[in-house]
């Protein structure tokens, strides 16, 4: 397999690098730029000296058409000018991006930004693994799912899909670590902004909340509009999706343990558990894994499911590799199969 990454320096670049790096199916890995050709890559990134201690490549297209697969972990509205003219010409596509996840209104209306062109948008498909491995295996371009909907639409999807809750006014609260939002210094992820605070940020205007709804009714029913509220934590990793909704009349806490058993038996990177264990994110840290607990209030009949993941690992660069897999037909826990770094 020859791989290349277009955003290799961003962090879910970065982690793209050390799991494709340890992926036994991976001969060799490309790292292209739009500003720092000829660059060692180790220069630039220490910790990778005598690993990855390869130039830069300017894009090319012609070089990245030789290639088996290409990962774009670009900022929002980059990808979308490059891949479409690489689209059915070679290697296998997963944008990281956001670039392909919506249609051409929504993205423009949530991202502001133009949206890719619509031929492109209707050969992308939605990479959300565990539910749609069918249509990720013949995919030529993958557009990877978002770090919160990963979390959210992992945790949910058993319980609407089966209609044990009742899901027509959904409340979500989820948190996530600073590198969710890049590696681009900003006010918002300065230190003295971050540390010892915890705040709250786009509310009602995250552009996850669309790819959620779209997912949910994807996946599952016609979906009503989701109450979605994202906040920022001092740490660097992790995410924490926690949603409340009521019981569908006459569903029992058994029913919906059972449920979630059923769907995650065979799944290698989600992990459910029925029993009331502490769940927190250092639990998934630099690992694949999903882990999910639900906690019945019997005093509300209201149900609290809560997921946790490593955001950029299956909220981004895991998932993407696990995607490659499927559609190299790899087992799909191939360079993925590591224990998470509990401390």
């Amino acid at each position: 397999m020859k791989a290349g990454i277009i955003g290799a320096s961003g962090y879910g670049g970065l982690e793209l690098i050390r799991l494709l790096h340890g992926h036994s199916e991976v001969e060799s890995l490309d790292l292209f730029t739009s500003s720092d050709e000829g660059i060692i890559f180790s220069h630039k990134y220490a910790h990778l000296m005598n690993i990855h201690d390869t130039p830069l490549h300017r894009i090319d297209l012609d070089h990245l058409a030789s290639l088996d697969v290409v990962f774009t972990s670009t900022p929002s509205g980059v990808s979308s000018k490059l891949l479409p003219s690489l689209i059915g010409k070679g290697p296998r596509l997963i944008d990281l991006s956001g670039d392909f996840r919506l249609p051409e209104k929504e993205y423009e209306q949530w991202y502001k930004k133009e949206a890719a062109p619509v031929d492109a948008l209707k050969q992308s498909v939605y990479g959300l693994t565990e539910w749609n491995r069918a249509q990720i295996k013949e995919a030529a371009l993958v557009a990877n799912p978002g770090c919160y909907p990963t979390a959210v639409l992992l945790s949910l999807l058993p319980a609407v899909k089966n209609k044990l809750i009742d899901a027509s006014s959904l409340i979500i609260d989820a948190k996530s670590g600073v590198s969710g939002a890049g590696n681009k210094p900003s006010q918002l992820t300065h230190f003295s902004e971050t540390n010892e605070n915890l705040s709250i940020y786009k509310v009602n205007q995250h552009q996850h909340i669309p790819e959620i709804e779209q997912g949910l009714e994807f996946f599952s029913i016609k979906q009503q509009p989701i109450t979605f509220s994202t906040h920022l934590v001092p740490m660097t990793r992790g995410i924490l999706s926690a949603a409340y909704a009521p019981l569908s009349e006459g569903v029992t806490e058994k029913q919906l343990i059972e449920c979630y058993k059923e769907t995650y038996q065979d799944e290698p990177f989600v992990r459910f558990s029925s029993h009331g264990d502490k769940l927190g994110t250092n639990q998934v840290y630099g690992s694949n894994y999903c882990d999910i607990q639900l906690h019945l209030d019997p005093r509300t009949n209201r149900v609290t499911i809560v997921s946790v993941i490593d955001n950029l690992v299956k909220g981004a660069a895991g998932q993407a590799i696990q995607n490659m897999n499927l559609q190299f037909g790899f087992n799909e826990k191939t360079g993925l199969d590591v224990v998470p770094l509990f401390i």
